[in-house]
C-alpha cells in the first residue's frame, strides 16, 4: 500500500453536510487529516468519532457561483474533494437544466481551475503534490434514471478528462471517483452505505489509484477504464495545450 501521509494535511470536502461528505470527513479524521467542511448548508456541522468524541473541523459556507471567494481557503488546502451535486430526478424544465449543469459540472470545473492555480504556487517542500478528488459518479457511463443527472455528470467527466491533460502534473494529482448508488438524500434507495463507500474511496486513494471505482455493478469496472482511456486518446489527438 502506498501509505500517503494524510496526518497533518488539510483536506477540504465540498458537499460536506451530505451523507458521503460526512463519511469522508470521518474517515479522513481517522487518518489524522485536518478537516475543512465546505457546505451550502447554514446549519453547524457536528461530527463525532466512533468513541463519541467531537471531530474538530472548520466549516465554511459557500454556494455554487461563488467559487472565486474560496481562493484564499484553497491556498491552505492539500487535498480538495469535489463531492457536491444535485439530482433533479425527472424534472426537465429550463430551471432544472441550469441548476444541474451549474452544480454538477460547471461549479466543479471552476474549482478545478482555481485549485490548479493554487497548486502551481506550491508552498510545500516535502515533495507531496496537492490532490484533487472529483466525484463524477458512474452516471458518466451508466443510466441513472435521471436524464439531467446523467447529462451533467457526463459533462463533468468530459471536462475533467480534457483539463487533466493540461492541469495534472507533479504539483497536482487528480483522482476521479466513480461511485455507484449509495444511500443519501439524493438517492434514499442506494444499495451501499456512505460509510462503506468512504472507506473504499480512501483505501484506493492510499493505494495510489487515479481512477477510484466503488460500485456493485461489475460492468462499471470494465467500461469506465475503457471510457477514460478512449477520452484520453481522443482529447490528446484533437486538442492542444495552451501556448
Amino acid at each position: 500500500m502506498a501509505d500517503l501521509p494524510y496526518r497533518g494535511r488539510t483536506v477540504a470536502v465540498t458537499g460536506a453536510s451530505g451523507s458521503l461528505g460526512q463519511a469522508l470527513l470521518q474517515e479522513l479524521h481517522r487518518l489524522g487529516a485536518n478537516l475543512l467542511a465546505l457546505t451550502s448548508s447554514a446549519a453547524p456541522l457536528a461530527l463525532v468519532d466512533p468513541g463519541g468524541q467531537p471531530i474538530p473541523l472548520r466549516q465554511h459556507h459557500w454556494r455554487c457561483g461563488q467559487e472565486e471567494e474560496l481562493c484564499a481557503l484553497l491556498a491552505e488546502v492539500d487535498i480538495l474533494v469535489l463531492n457536491h451535486g444535485v439530482n433533479v430526478h425527472g424534472d426537465r424544465s429550463a430551471e432544472a437544466v441550469q441548476r444541474s449543469l451549474e452544480v454538477n459540472a460547471l461549479s466543479c470545473w471552476r474549482l478545478l481551475e482555481l485549485f490548479a492555480v493554487a497548486a502551481s504556487a506550491e508552498r510545500h517542500g516535502a515533495g507531496q503534490p496537492r490532490e484533487l478528488w472529483m466525484n463524477t459518479s458512474e452516471a458518466e457511463i451508466q443510466p441513472a434514471l435521471s436524464p439531467l443527472y446523467e447529462i451533467s455528470k457526463r459533462l463533468q467527466g468530459q471536462l475533467l478528462s480534457l483539463r487533466s491533460l493540461e492541469l495534472a502534473g507533479p504539483q497536482l494529482r487528480i483522482r476521479r471517483l466513480v461511485l455507484g448508488p449509495f444511500r443519501s438524500a439524493l438517492n434514499p434507495i442506494g444499495v451501499m452505505s456512505a460509510d462503506f463507500v468512504a472507506r473504499a474511496v480512501v483505501r484506493q486513494a492510499r493505494w495510489g489509484w487515479g481512477l477510484v471505482i466503488v460500485s456493485p455493478n461489475p460492468l462499471t469496472y470494465l467500461l469506465m477504464p475503457l471510457a477514460a482511456l478512449s477520452r484520453w486518446a481522443y482529447f490528446r489527438l484533437f486538442s492542444r495545450a495552451a501556448a
